[in-house]
């Protein structure tokens, strides 16, 4: 019988004004002794390195698989992706999963100054220097916006899997066709059902990958009697998924006003139910984005997560 995996998702920021090492190293222990699985880590722009986060980490806590969700390919070299991934994969005896995306716009050409356009394009380049050299070979991949030549010296770095996080038809397509799956964000059941997770596996067997992908979903969740008060800090926390372009365009696939109506937010019981939404979705693993203000009510949203997963 298949079982939905359940993950958690994490972030470096949060840890005030103490060390995000040392947050990171006591939320995977936490969260290895509680029985998950596996976090999945994002990368903001202004915060500390995650690679070297989690090559600290991964060093000091064992067992729990960490995923970058993810990190941007627009201001890193696919030999120096690869380089850092195989790196962080040796130090954590095999348990690191690459998660790559196309950060946004804003990022890309506000911050970095960086060309944001011809993303299929891009991605395709990007990936066809780096898988080669995940793999251990060299890499020949002369292209329009990137390109990659040569090989890598890291003997004994287990190979990691990748993700890319694709929401649109023609990144699924990539990520069906070159790697192990897709990781959403802001994506609900009926979005996922009817569009990423076909797109996603009609592009894996066409390319005669049947069975070789997966579909990683986060959403946001809250176990809580105050149905109101959750949604409301949902609204808040969570409003600029409402208005960067791809997150928008999930939310109004599903009909949802804003990010709140993507939340999973209720009692014991709705939530379970939502959860069996996603299974039913043909979510492969979910990711738990807990957003209770309250060590209490994260507790709670973690203790019905551990229920389900079991």
């Amino acid at each position: 019988m298949f079982v939905m995996q359940v993950s958690m998702f994490s972030q470096l920021s949060g840890s005030g004004s103490g060390s995000p090492i040392d947050a990171t190293i006591a939320n995977l222990a936490m969260l290895r002794d509680e029985g998950f699985k596996r976090v999945w880590m994002s990368q903001l722009p202004y915060e500390p390195d995650l690679f070297e986060v989690l090559a600290i980490a991964l060093h000091e806590v064992d067992t729990i698989e960490v995923a970058s969700g993810v990190v941007p390919i627009q201001n890193v070299h696919p030999m120096l992706m690869a380089q850092r991934a195989l790196t962080l994969s040796l130090a954590s005896g095999g348990r690191f999963t690459l998660g790559l995306g196309m950060t946004h716009q804003a990022v890309t050409e506000g911050m970095w100054g960086i060309p944001w356009d011809k993303p299929v394009r891009r991605l395709n380049e990007y990936l066809d220097g780096l898988l080669p050299l995940l793999a251990g070979e060299a890499a020949e991949a002369a292209g329009e916006t990137v390109t990659t030549r040569g090989a890598l010296m890291i003997s004994g770095a287990p190979r990691p899997e990748v993700y890319i996080a694709a929401l649109g038809p023609q990144l699924l397509k990539i990520a069906g066709r070159r790697t192990s799956g897709t990781c959403t964000w802001m994506t609900g059941p009926k979005t996922l059902a009817e569009h990423v997770g076909p797109a996603l596996r009609e592009a894996a067997e066409g390319a005669g990958r049947s069975g070789a992908v997966r579909v990683a979903a986060s959403l946001p969740i809250s176990v809580t009697d105050d149905v109101d008060a959750a949604r409301k800090q949902a609204a808040e926390q969570f409003a600029v998924y409402g208005h960067l372009p791809s997150y928008r365009a999930m939310l109004d696939r599903e009909g949802y006003a804003g990010p709140e109506d993507a939340a999973i937010i209720g009692d014991e019981e709705t939530v379970r139910g939502r959860l069996d939404e996603l299974a039913a979705a043909g979510v492969d693993e979910y990711v738990a984005a807990t957003f209770d203000s309250s060590s209490e009510g994260r507790a709670r949203t973690r203790a019905l997560l551990r229920a389900y997963h079991t």
